[in-house]
């Protein structure tokens, strides 16, 4: 046999795999020598990934080539083996592994599948049919006869090659490619997790593709909670997040369209669009689309492009500087509007004003035309164009409502200026009709106004992001040879070693390597305390060094970064939509066609049975119900408020996730606190020193200190710790010998000291009523007792304890007084957590729960009909922070908290706790003010535009003031909104 070619069968197998167990058993009973390599054991799945480039288990590699499972290849590997004359020709099929292990071919796409390793059965005129996949089942469950056909042609489940079922009306269909299923089991465990989320009619994965196929209902779940869904069964949705700056959307609906456009596109798996950030958050298949199809998206749904971004160059410095120049573009076309208009208002009222008197009417006609025109073809240019793009994709928009309404203004009074005659019936100035180029030029002037204030108000509001990008440090001093360079902070790489001067901003994370200092971490935490930092001691990107220089060497840099996580974390929460404005969506998808139609309606009431002149009064109205109507202040009431709102939290060291949670925490109605880490500092810390025999309290804990010098206990390590708290200095023993779970014998100055639990000494022949009380009093406390024998005599105890922190009380106590119930959780006994939670103030005790188990405990909460706040460390309480109905990490912003939180608290302070409720809230609370007076003022206006009013007081509305009042709605939103910034929590 050939010794070389043996040696190339190798067999990549995971010890949960099926298929995998099915291949060594077949290739042991062929009598094929082979390697196995388990993917659980050192780096065999990442050679199996990049020689290979397989996920999948089994990976049998023949000779050199590559087979991704057994079972559906399993005909192409014996042919393999023959080739290489590894197995004899015929054995293969002569010798399958049993009985009850035979290939079957699925009957769908023709793969061969094993009894053992099949996905999924199904039963069908007495004969038990095996399939690849889930998919294949329920396809030949629809219609069996089809597949069974004699001219049936397999269907290959390739991806882009399936002909799915319809998605039901109202339910959209996701392809998402899945990198970490191994075999047929992974795909009943993403099916069946995937299946049980509300919201979700039905998911098919493929293991053939690597893939899953959702069909869901978006009015009841995101797809971000689908991607999410499948990380927590532990896989890995492979898809793409860009965020893309747009221009051009001027409200509501634009967002509508563009986000429409978008999600059409094969491969986009979630698409939000931000008003108030002019950007569009895409998640995506890269596979199936790319930038480009969604460059081409936005641009096919009206008069809107993707700004161009310079590979390397950052996408918030080129929409900052889109904005800039927007800025100035409109403040040019608004001065010019607003000189032009101010002579337009002044030969308007020609009979009131000496010297324009004079001229007569038709030549001061022709001279309004001439200075309107400028102000609505070149001022006025983006309306226009913007209502022809949407005209021409059979839609409308804000821009629709402002160029009707001012065309018809324009074109009516330019028919009276050049041929009066056509309007005889209908004097106004004079023996001419009147004309109303002042309105036309008015509501384009102010609606410019409106444009320019709110862009000015949208980039505070947006100023978060780039205040905390404005902390980053423009170069680095890294050290080379010896010698410190000055380089761009863009080229620090892992492992530098970097110099920090004082008044210096740290550039990127690390950890202190020589040297120490006292470092401002406020942009961290929001305290405005110093944090002493000593070698070893972990520092943060864009922190300010304070005092001393120091060297570090750089862990984290460019994105890896907190400061970068934090930005990041801030975007995608400002680019979520909370589920109210859903209402504010659908709302705005009917708005404009629902305007133009009472528009529309009201002209023809005027004109039909309104007062003389007829056509006047029905023109003023229908340009008023058309201009006042503008949903601008619809579209900005929700995202300025989260932009805000998350930009505040940000600063104070809060990480909100989105505006799902925003409007989640104002429910919460109980807090559970973890324990370890949580409430307390998470480590032993000496709480009594006890006297005994007449032996001072300080020389108990010098011996104990000196007796616990070579111990690495945690309780040895703090006894030492608080001894050089209070300035002593211990005495390294002579002898020292530790018993494992009990306590330590050492000699001291000559001494025999014995330190331990009660047990170890009441073991070494002390008498247990001479300390056995105070231990029992301390232990009721929660406290662990450690008993110092001194020359066979005890000596005193020394109780310890994992103590709260320091504001935690107080936290507890705010959330009490909002009220709510407040719970720890912890898997101490019984008698320590009521002793624990006591120091905090918390009267609810949930004890003696394992890790696994706190998931369960809050879901039983969740039973009781509380809405669950779960504060944890965001690593080991992953389970119940994604169980709870508001997940609140605690910690320094790592990946894993920010993951599976809802909130991250970069400040190790549970009043943060507090804060982010509060905050949440208060945010909460502006968008339903913002939403309130966003509907209220239109359910207001647009009848008292249409003249509801005239019939009793005489009242018609001008259109010039519905468009002062249309730009005052946007404007006073989005400072409704910045308010946030300056709102008190306490």
């Amino acid at each position: 046999m050939n010794e070389e070619a043996r040696n190339k069968v190798v067999i990549y197998f995971s010890t949960t795999c099926p298929d995998c167990a099915l291949a060594k058993k077949q290739f042991d009973e062929w009598g094929v020598p082979y390697v196995g390599r388990d993917i659980e054991e050192g780096d065999n799945a990442v050679e199996m990934y990049e020689t290979y480039s397989s996920t999948i288990v089994p990976t049998i590699v023949i000779g050199g080539e590559a087979f991704l499972g057994f079972g559906r290849n399993r005909a192409k590997i014996i042919e393999a083996l023959e080739g290489l004359g590894l197995l004899e020709g015929g054995k293969g099929g002569d010798e399958p592994a049993g009985p009850a292990e035979e290939p079957h071919v699925d009957p769908v796409c023709g793969m061969e599948v094993m009894p053992s390793s099949a996905a999924a059965t199904a039963e069908y005129d007495g004969t038990t049919y095996y399939f690849c996949n889930v998919s294949c089942r329920d396809r030949f469950t629809s219609d069996p006869e089809k597949y069974l056909a004699e001219d049936a042609e397999p269907e290959p489940m390739a991806a882009g090659t399936e002909t799915p079922r319809e998605a039901a009306e109202g339910t959209r269909r996701l392809h998402i490619p899945v990198g970490g299923m191994t075999c047929a089991s992974c795909v009943e465990k993403v099916e069946r997790g995937l299946s049980g989320l509300d919201g979700v009619e039905s998911a098919t994965a493929n293991f053939a593709t690597d893939s899953v196929e959702v069909v869901f209902d978006p009015g009841r779940i995101d797809p971000a909670k689908i991607t999410g869904e499948i990380k927590s069964l532990g896989y890995e949705p492979l898809l793409s997040k860009v965020l893309l700056p747009i221009e051009g959307m001027s409200c509501a609906s634009c967002v509508q369209k563009v986000e429409k456009a978008l999600q059409g596109l094969d491969g986009v798996a979630e698409a939000n669009v931000n008003f108030a950030t002019e950007t569009a958050q895409v998640l995506y298949d890269p596979a199936q689309a790319s930038v480009t199809d969604f460059k081409k998206a936005v641009s096919s749904a009206g008069d809107y492009k993707v700004l161009e971004v310079l590979e390397g160059a950052d996408v918030r410095e080129a929409q900052a500087s889109a904005q800039q120049e927007y800025v100035a573009r409109l403040l040019g076309k608004f001065i010019s509007a607003a000189v032009l208009t101010i002579i337009i208002m002044v030969l308007s009222m020609g009979e009131h004003l000496p010297g324009i008197e004079s001229i007569d009417m038709q030549t001061r006609y022709y001279m309004l035309m001439m200075l309107t025109i400028p102000v609505m073809f070149w001022s006025g240019s983006m309306f226009f164009r913007g209502a022809w793009a949407a005209l021409m994709h059979k839609t409308s928009d804000m821009n629709t409502l402002v160029a009707v309404g001012t065309l018809s203004a324009f074109i009516y009074s330019a028919v009276v200026t050049i041929t009066p005659s056509t309007f005889e019936g209908l004097k106004g100035m004079g023996e001419m009709p009147a004309v109303y180029y002042d309105s036309a030029a008015m509501i384009i002037t102010l609606i410019l106004l409106g444009r320019l204030l709110e862009a000015r108000a949208k980039g505070r509001a947006s100023g978060a992001i780039a205040k905390l990008l404005g902390l980053r440090a423009k170069v680095a001093h890294v050290v080379r040879d010896g010698r410190e360079e000055d380089i761009p902070l863009e080229e620090v790489e892992t492992g530098d070693v970097l110099a920090v001067r004082p008044g210096e901003t740290i550039p990127v994370d690390g950890e202190v390597l020589e040297g120490a200092s006292a470092v401002n971490e406020s942009m961290l935490s929001g305290e405005s305390l110093p944090v002493d930092k000593q070698p070893g001691d972990q520092v943060v990107g864009s922190t300010i060094n304070l005092t001393g220089s120091f060297r570090i060497q750089a862990t984290r840099v460019g994105k890896d970064t907190v400061l970068s996580q934090i930005v990041r974390m801030v975007e995608e929460a400002q680019g979520h939509k909370a589920p109210i404005q859903r209402v504010a969506d659908k709302v705005a998808s009917v708005f404009v066609p629902v305007v133009m139609a009472i528009a529309v309606v009201t002209f023809v009431v005027w004109i039909t049975v309104g007062p003389d002149p007829k056509l006047t009064h029905a023109l003023l109205a229908f340009v008023a119900v058309l201009i006042i109507a503008c949903p601008c202040a619809m579209g900005l009431a929700t995202p300025t408020a989260i932009m805000v709102g998350t930009g505040r939290g940000a600063e104070m060291g809060i990480l909100i996730r989105g505006g799902e949670v925003l409007e989640q925490a104002r429910s919460v109605n109980a807090v559970v606190f973890d324990k370890t880490g949580t409430l307390t500092l998470g480590e032993p810390s000496v709480t009594d020193v006890v006297s005994l025999n007449g032996l001072a309290a300080d020389e108990v804990l010098l011996l104990a200190a000196s007796a616990e010098m070579d111990s690495e206990h945690p309780l040895g390590m703090a006894v030492r710790a608080e001894a050089e708290a209070r300035g002593f200095e211990p005495v390294r023993p002579d002898e020292f010998e530790a018993v494992p779970g009990k306590g330590i014998v050492a000699r001291v100055d000559g001494r025999t000291v014995a330190l331990g639990n009660p047990a170890f000494i009441e073991e070494r022949g002390l008498e247990a009523g001479a300390f056995r009380g105070q231990a029992d009093e301390l232990a009721a406390q929660g406290k662990t007792s450690m008993v110092l024998a001194v020359d066979g005599e005890p000596a005193g105890i020394i109780a310890l304890a994992d103590t709260i922190k320091k504001n935690s009380r107080e936290a507890v106590a705010q959330l009490s007084e909002m009220g709510m119930e407040v719970y720890m959780i912890t898997g101490d006994n019984r008698r320590t957590a009521a002793a624990i939670a006591a120091q905090a103030g918390i009267d609810n005790v949930i004890a003696e729960v394992l890790p696994q188990d706190k998931a369960d405990e809050v879901s039983r909460l969740q039973g009781e009909g509380k809405v669950v706040a779960m504060v944890g460390d965001g690593i080991n309480d992953a389970p119940a922070l994604a169980q709870a109905d508001l997940g609140i990490a605690l910690g320094a912003g790592t990946d894993i908290a920010i993951e599976a939180s809802d909130i991250t608290l970069i400040r190790d302070d549970l009043r943060a706790v507090v804060d982010a409720i509060k905050l949440s809230r208060r945010t909460f609370k502006t968008i339903k003010q913002n939403l309130f007076w966003a509907f209220f003022y239109n359910t207001l206006g647009i009848p008292i535009a249409a003249g509801i009013l005239y019939p009793v007081w005489g009242i018609l509305l001008n259109p010039m003031f519905a468009a002062a009042a249309m730009a005052f709605s946007s404007v006073s939103v989005v400072t409704n909104s910045l308010r946030l910034r300056k709102v008190k929590l306490q």
